[in-house]
């Protein structure tokens, strides 16, 4: 069965780890390029003062961009998330949200960066905002990349020098 935007979005909804920290996956846009993302902030997501826990922003916004990136390079890519700042602006409250966007410009710079087997690390930057619209956080996330070795060695192998 081929992952869809829609069954990757119920997926990553209905995975333990989201449905029980209130995230909600609302959808992922049918060219890979965007993708949107609810916290709800209830009992088991909120801290010790009750607003948004700083662990439940972070996993709302962690494979995200890792996400777009492999589904729009496709699978002769390896991709990952490597690593995640926060910066906390305001206390959270109500249902947060996250917007991610991966342009296909930035997929063509990454792919001929990446061309030949070369590592990549790009950062990509979001924001979580409440239902006002008022940043909560400021998220950057970094993603390697990198062209498989077996896709490198074919192109090599079919360009003899």
């Amino acid at each position: 069965m081929r992952m869809t935007p829609r069954r990757l979005a119920v997926g990553m909804s209905l995975w333990f780890p989201n449905l029980f920290s209130g995230i909600r996956v609302r959808r992922f846009s049918d060219d890979w390029t965007s993708a949107s993302v609810e916290l709800h902030v209830n009992p088991l997501t909120r801290n010790y003062v009750k607003t948004a826990f700083g662990g439940s922003m972070s996993a709302m916004t962690d494979p995200y961009f890792f996400m777009l990136v492999r589904h729009q390079l496709g699978p002769d890519f390896i991709v990952w998330d490597t690593r995640g700042e926060i910066e906390f602006v305001t206390p959270g409250r109500g249902v947060l949200t996250a917007h991610f966007h991966v342009p296909p410009e930035k997929i063509a710079e990454l792919r001929e960066r990446a061309h030949g087997g070369a590592k990549v690390l790009e950062w990509f930057e979001t924001v979580i905002r409440d239902g006002d619209g008022d940043i909560v956080a400021h998220v950057r996330r970094e993603v390697y990349v990198r062209e498989k070795r077996r896709v490198t060695e074919a192109k090599a192998a079919s360009f003899p020098g």
